[in-house]
């Protein structure tokens, strides 16, 4: 991850931001193998299940910060987690993207653009505010925790996932930097041709802004201070992925390199499949007897009180 300049203002990061992922909202399913089937429903469940560490109950209104195209929401509404769901984000793009999403799978979403730092809702609107991968985007998360506690009914929950890590980012360079090393030889390997730059982020201009959307990797510390400065009580911090990380970030830097519609089937089955399998190894063995910090993902629950 290569963070925004330190002297980047608050408005600089959120106008990069929202360009960014306007630009990007249109291949961002395909780019991140997103999915809004049973698999997908599977997997959203099992985070929260590991963020708040027991089931997940229902909700009977949600609001989603940095929703992108409805990864967590829409998931969660197929599985009857959530009855009313409300989805946020800064980019229109992602907005619209979510929309057409929710339209397709036959779901009642209410939407708004706008940023994590200054919600426009009432008091004591939401049982649950949820996100994946937002909080390294906003500037002032202090100001974006207090929001949150601000709009959730006491007793509310707040659970965000895929959090970068300091220790798991710096360690997911190794198999990123292994991977561009040895694209070449693997697309001739796999006789793939070589991908246009920015191809998956809405091309090369689109592209080269993606160095500067990210303002945080956390320490388990670093992210729990936040909610508690904000109010919050039970905050949990748990961390995800390691074995599945390094074999994820390995194939997706691969597969980065090569036009898409070059790469066998059987490679992307596979690649797909042993991303799952780890993810079991590391659920199993590795997630909660590791210590967060050393996972790539942290995941963080809060209580409104």
């Amino acid at each position: 991850m290569s963070p925004a300049p330190a002297t980047a203002t608050p408005e600089e990061i959120r106008d990069v931001n929202t360009r960014y992922h306007d630009g990007a909202a249109a291949d961002y399913d395909a780019k991140w193998g997103i999915t809004f089937d049973q698999l997908g429903t599977q997997m959203v469940v099992a985070k929260l299940e590991k963020a708040i560490g027991g089931p997940v109950p229902t909700f009977e209104s949600s609001l989603e910060l940095g929703c992108g195209t409805g990864y967590f929401t829409l998931n969660l509404m197929r599985g009857g987690y959530i009855e009313q769901a409300t989805c946020t984000d800064i980019a229109p793009g992602m907005v619209e993207t979510l929309e057409r999403n929710a339209d397709a799978l036959g779901l009642a979403v209410t939407t708004r653009v706008c940023d994590a730092e200054s919600l426009p809702f009432a008091d004591d609107s939401f049982d649950l505010v949820i996100g994946h991968a937002v909080l390294h985007h906003i500037p002032d998360l202090d100001q974006a925790w207090r929001e949150i506690h601000r709009v959730l009914r006491p007793g509310g929950l707040a659970v965000f996932a895929g959090e970068p890590s300091e220790r798991g980012d710096k360690l997911a360079n190794i198999p990123k930097g292994l991977a561009w090393r040895v694209a070449p030889l693997w697309r001739r390997a796999l006789r793939a041709s070589p991908a246009a730059e920015g191809h998956q982020d809405g091309g090369a201009h689109n592209h080269a802004m993606e160095a500067f959307v990210d303002v945080h990797a956390f320490t388990p510390d670093v992210l729990s201070a936040s909610p508690r400065a904000a109010g919050f009580s039970d905050v949990r911090v748990t961390g995800e992925e390691l074995l599945a990380n390094w074999f994820g970030w390995t194939n997706r830097a691969l597969e980065a390199s090569a036009d898409g519609d070059t790469v066998p089937m059987w490679w992307k089955q596979y690649a797909f499949r042993g991303y799952l399998a780890l993810q079991k190894v590391d659920r199993a063995l590795l997630e909660g007897r590791l210590p967060p910090a050393i996972f790539y993902n942290l995941m963080i629950s809060a209580r409104a009180v």
